[in-house]
């Protein structure tokens, strides 16, 4: 297993990423675990709220592990994306979930982060989006932060690729974090969150998360209509995106 689940008596399921030794990137298993894994959590009622993580503090998830492959339909309308159900909310889940974020989240972490109630961060986390650094677009990750984050701030993260990295600081000042830990401390403080909404009547809990997202639900289903598009027409080949990925310099601002 790719991920590990925790419950206890007080209705909350601690669930993490469990491939430090690929910084939680998300292969094709880890996706088909997420996806069930939110579908059993709504028959499940014993369990009335999520913390999501990532083993281990260097990363939270890196997004989509590069050793995935994900043949693709030969029709330029279709495309297949691999993480567009790792989301709670791709599975119809209205149970809040709480992203702890420990390390590095880019790219395809974003999803998980986009799909999530909001998020709780260590000190040493940091977040980026490598993905025009490597001839690809920023489609789906760009629609989920331009819903957590200023427009301008949503951007930048997205254009300036590897270059530049969102610090847990900015991340809070931003509205992206909505609670900063010591290193080592964001699922302890996720968890007592969890705690206290998952004592609340959970019909009230889940029609207010529901509430929450049908204020921006228009837009952002339309934003998911568009994407698939704007990726099969503006990624480059696969080949030379592996070479920008080996080709890519490894410093960058913090800020």
């Amino acid at each position: 297993m790719t991920t590990t689940v925790e419950s206890g008596a007080d209705g909350v399921a601690l669930v993490a990423l469990n491939r430090p030794d690929r910084l939680n990137a998300i292969d094709a298993a880890t996706a088909a675990e997420l996806t069930a894994l939110w579908r059993e959590f709504r028959g499940d009622t014993a369990i009335r709220c999520i913390v999501l993580t990532g083993t281990g503090d260097r990363a939270f998830c890196t997004g989509l592990d590069r050793t995935t492959e994900t043949p693709q339909p030969a029709s330029p309308y279709s495309l297949d994306d691999p993480l567009l159900t790792i989301g709670p909310k791709a599975s119809d889940l209205w149970k809040p979930v709480i992203a702890a974020v420990n390390g590095m989240a880019c790219g395809g972490a974003f999803y998980l982060l986009g799909e999530s109630e909001f998020v709780v961060a260590s000190r040493n986390a940091t977040f980026f989006d490598p993905h025009t650094t490597y001839g690809m677009v920023s489609a789906y990750e760009s629609l989920y932060m331009a819903g957590r984050m200023p427009f301008g701030e949503a951007a930048r993260t997205a254009l300036m690729g590897t270059a530049e990295r969102l610090s847990a600081q900015r991340a809070y000042e931003i509205g992206l974090v909505s609670e900063l830990t010591p290193p080592g401390g964001a699922v302890e403080a996720a968890l007592r969150a969890a705690a206290v909404i998952a004592a609340q009547p959970t019909e009230a809990v889940q029609g207010t998360v529901r509430a929450l997202w049908a204020a921006k639900e228009q837009a952002r289903s339309h934003a998911l209509a568009l994407a698939p598009h704007l990726v099969t027409l503006g990624n480059l080949p696969p080949a030379h995106q592996a070479d920008l990925f080996t080709a890519r310099s490894r410093e960058y601002r913090l800020r």
